[in-house]
């Protein structure tokens, strides 16, 4: 089967706030297409983190012990798109936030969909910082986006899923719940790993808790 490979964006959250940034954790942690990978409550934390995870994108706060999230961007030699996300939202800040490099600067009041979208465009190559219209960009990439094969999945292998996601793991509990043979089972199984590049059950598991999948989906 070989190793799965990565469907969700991967981040790193920078803010020295832990009740801010377990909040936003738990929160884009629960979208399909996003995972937090790392989480940093100082600059040297930051870059200690990024000295050991390449993240698809980084959201950092400006002011923060031991550093800012700005200082750890600029001294990146190859940095991943990096979002500010700060109670500091004025033009000087922004100005400094720009001047680091960031791909997009954000207030913590904006919405969770918002922040998302930010997240997706950024890590999509858009620099938010250099668009004329924000608003317009952040609505095209308000959807989640879910692994291509996904789509693929059929209703029966979705139920299967979706039992599985339950905790109903045993091959022959599984057939016992569908009313179909283990060998079947196992044929949707397999199917199932290929489609979302899983490796096993326990993979297969997070992934439909991630889909949002349920038995009568």
């Amino acid at each position: 089967m070989g190793n799965p490979v990565n469907r969700s964006i991967k981040i790193v959250v920078a803010d020295d706030h832990v009740l801010v940034l377990d909040g936003m954790r738990q929160a884009l942690n629960a979208l399909p297409d996003i995972e937090v990978v790392g989480i940093a409550t100082s600059g040297r934390e930051l870059a200690a983190v990024l000295g050991q995870i390449r993240p698809d994108v980084v959201l950092v706060d400006i002011e923060m012990p031991d550093g800012s999230g700005l200082s750890v961007l600029r001294s990146l030699v190859d940095p991943p798109p990096g979002l500010v996300v700060t109670m500091h939202a004025d033009d000087e800040h922004r100005r400094r936030a720009l001047a680091a490099g960031a791909k997009g600067f954000l207030s913590k009041s904006t919405s969770l969909p918002n922040l998302a979208a930010a997240i997706r465009a950024v890590h999509d190559g858009v620099d938010l910082m250099s668009s004329e219209d924000v608003p317009h960009i952040l609505n095209q990439y308000r959807e989640a986006r879910f692994p291509a094969g996904a789509d693929l999945l059929t209703p029966r292998e979705r139920e299967l899923l979706g039992l599985i996601a339950q905790g109903v793991t045993r091959t022959e509990d599984l057939a016992d719940e569908l009313f179909i043979s283990q060998k079947t089972v196992k044929n949707h199984l397999a199917s199932i790993y290929e489609k979302l590049h899983v490796a096993d059950r326990a993979q297969a598991a997070i992934e439909a808790i991630r889909l949002g999948l349920t038995p009568d989906r």
